[in-house]
C-alpha cells in the first residue's frame, strides 16, 4: 500500500465517498434495511461486560437500521455518520440521537460508550488516516469497552471501487492496526456463516479497551 498521506487528499477521498452515499441514500436504505446482521449485533453485545443497558455508538449508522435494533433490545444507541441525508433518515427511522461527523474528523466524548459498532464502515477510511481514527475510537470507549468491526476482507490493497474508496485488509494487518491503537483482540470470524471461506467476503472482529 502506498496511500497519499496528504490530509487534503484524505479529506477529498472521504468527501467523495460521502457524496456517493448522499446521492444514493434512499436506494441504499431500501437495499440494506432487511440485511441480517444479528450475528454481528450479538457478537458485540455478548462481549460487553458492563451493566445493562449499554451505551452503544453506531459508527457509520447509515439510515439507522442497527440503531433501531439496539434500541429495541433495550440499549441506548447513538449514531454518527458523515452523510447529512443518512443522519436525517436515521433520526427519523430510529428515534435516536445521531451526529453528523466525517470519520477522519471525529469529535467524540471521552470514555462515553460501552461498545462501538463499526459495521461496514471503517474500510472506507484511507490507511493513512486509520491510526488516528482508531485512537479516537479507543478514547471514546469506557475502560473494558468493546469495539466491533466488520470489513470486506482482502489482500491489503486500497483504492477506488467505482465512486467509493475502500481499504481491504487481511486479519493479520487489521490486527496490527488495532493493537497499535491499544486494543486487545477478543476474536474474529468470517461472514456470511456456513459458506466456504472463499465465499465469505466479510471479516468481523472484536477488540477490548483494557482496564488501566
Amino acid at each position: 500500500m502506498e496511500p497519499d498521506k496528504d490530509i487534503d487528499s484524505i479529506t477529498r477521498i472521504t468527501q467523495a465517498t460521502l457524496r456517493h452515499y448522499e446521492h444514493s441514500a434512499q436506494q441504499f436504505f431500501e437495499g440494506t434495511r432487511d440485511h441480517d446482521v444479528s450475528q454481528n449485533v450479538s457478537a458485540l453485545l455478548g462481549a460487553i461486560r458492563s451493566a445493562t443497558p449499554y451505551r452503544i455508538l453506531d459508527l457509520g449508522c447509515g439510515p439507522g437500521r442497527d440503531l433501531k435494533t439496539f434500541t429495541e433490545l433495550g440499549h441506548v444507541a447513538v449514531g454518527v455518520d458523515g452523510s447529512a441525508e443518512f443522519v436525517r433518515m436515521a433520526r427519523e427511522w430510529s428515534g435516536c440521537e445521531v451526529w453528523r461527523q466525517d470519520f477522519v474528523a471525529l469529535d467524540l466524548p471521552a470514555g462515553a460508550f460501552d461498545g462501538i459498532f463499526a459495521n461496514a464502515s471503517l474500510f472506507h477510511i484511507p490507511s493513512a488516516a486509520l491510526p488516528d481514527v482508531l485512537l479516537r475510537l479507543y478514547a471514546a470507549l469506557k475502560p473494558d469497552g468493546v469495539l466491533f468491526s466488520s470489513n470486506p476482507r482482502g489482500d491489503n490493497r486500497e483504492g477506488w471501487n467505482g465512486p467509493r474508496y475502500g481499504s481491504y485488509y487481511d486479519y493479520e494487518t487489521w490486527e496490527r492496526y488495532l493493537t497499535a491503537a491499544g486494543f486487545e483482540p477478543l476474536g474474529h470470524y468470517y461472514r456470511p456463516p456456513g459458506l466456504p471461506r472463499e465465499q465469505q467476503a466479510w471479516l468481523a472482529s472484536l477488540w477490548r479497551k483494557p482496564i488501566a
